[in-house]
């Protein structure tokens, strides 16, 4: 009885049709969803011209033609005549044999329907498909897709935009840390040049790895592991800078090393704690940095018994208010939200007199998100 209802209740024909679109649809999406190029479009177009279930298809920009696929392809070098056509009216168009001259016996192109691909109200190509004759559900058929294949376009243009704005945030990032490092770091390596030049080259050695890290260009994401590696070298050269008046605990589980997170989303922490928690202040001035396995989540806290905070002055921080001295909280906040929703933003604990301890929570594992 079992069987029978599967077969009753899963496997009638619209159940199959329906099945199939979408197992169609799901193919072509993958490469759309990287935008219009040559490569994409002749990736997508087989599982597109199944979706139509025409002889041939063509997808183009609006320069000419990126890929054509199934039977008819010397038919593909008329496909500019039509786009050309296409892109004049600004909306589906219909072709008959006068524009699809041909002298091929048996050939099975010829009509065919034109569809523009818009993004953000502009035109970025068409989607062609051909037949042996002209029929109303064809051209709502491919006016349909094309408007589906917009809407996958659409998404790799705000992924791509996403993409631009994290590389954008990270440069501002790096070039609000580098003023205030580099001048400090040279002025300390500097003051070893004569006293103790064995030390002055071990610190330049440190400050060429640490400038190499925080510049690199390759890579949204970094383990946890190279974060404190390149914090460790941070750390060096403050040390060289403020002597014993800076003390360190670091504090690190084994297993939430390789956990991968946003480039430069801990440094900034640490820099933040030596400025604020050292500079200005004639004592001692320790920084702790722990990162602990919670379960699903990885949590790191930075944290200095320096002089602390106004707390509405780390809202208007954590805010993205560029007129305050506070090297990348709100920077840091954004992308961690951006990265894995808005129950990962920092949290931050200060009052004045108080110090400050800075929260972040990571997932372990997380979707896209690898070093």
């Amino acid at each position: 009885m079992a069987h029978l209802w599967r077969r009753t209740h899963l496997g009638t024909e619209a159940d199959r049709a329906t099945f199939r679109t979408l197992h169609r649809a799901s193919l072509a999406s993958p490469a759309l969803r990287e935008g219009l190029t040559e490569d994409s479009a002749t990736r997508a177009a087989g599982h597109l011209r199944a979706l139509l279930g025409t002889p041939a298809l063509a997808v183009t920009d609006t320069a000419g033609c990126l890929t054509w696929d199934g039977a008819g392809g010397h038919h593909a070098d008329q496909v500019p005549a039509l786009l050309g056509a296409t892109l004049e009216r600004g909306r589906t168009r219909s072709f008959d044999r006068g524009d699809l001259v041909c002298d091929t016996t048996g050939c099975e192109v010829r009509t065919a329907v034109v569809s523009p691909l818009v993004v953000d109200d502009r035109i970025v190509g068409t989607l062609a498909a051909f037949a042996p004759y002209q029929t109303a559900g064809l051209a709502r058929a491919t006016d349909e897709v094309a408007t589906w294949v917009s809407g996958q376009l659409a998404l790799a243009e705000l992924e791509l935009s996403r993409t631009r704005l994290a590389e954008a945030e990270v440069r501002a990032l790096r070039a609000q840390i580098s003023p205030h490092f580099i001048y400090n770091s040279l002025g300390a390596i500097a003051s070893f040049v004569r006293t103790d030049p064995d030390r002055a080259r071990e610190l330049l050695l440190e400050f060429a790895d640490f400038t190499r890290y925080s510049f690199r260009r390759h890579g949204d994401y970094t383990t946890l592991a190279e974060e404190l590696r390149s914090i460790e070298r941070y750390l060096l050269l403050e040390q060289a800078r403020f002597g014993d008046r800076l003390q360190v605990t670091l504090s690190v589980a084994p297993e939430v090393l390789t956990v991968a997170l946003p480039f430069l989303c801990v440094q900034p922490l640490v820099e933040n704690a030596v400025r604020h928690g050292l500079e200005g202040v004639d004592r001692t001035g320790h920084v702790r940095i722990t990162a602990r396995d919670r379960g699903l989540d990885c949590v790191i806290e930075v944290e200095d018994d320096g002089a602390g905070e106004d707390p509405e002055r780390v809202r208007r921080a954590l805010a993205g208010d560029t007129a305050l001295d506070s090297v990348g909280l709100g920077n840091v906040d954004a992308r961690l939200r951006s990265t894995y929703g808005d129950d990962y933003g920092l949290v931050v604990e200060t009052a004045p007199g108080a110090g400050t301890r800075v929260v972040v929570r990571v997932p372990k594992f997380a979707a896209g998100v690898s070093a």
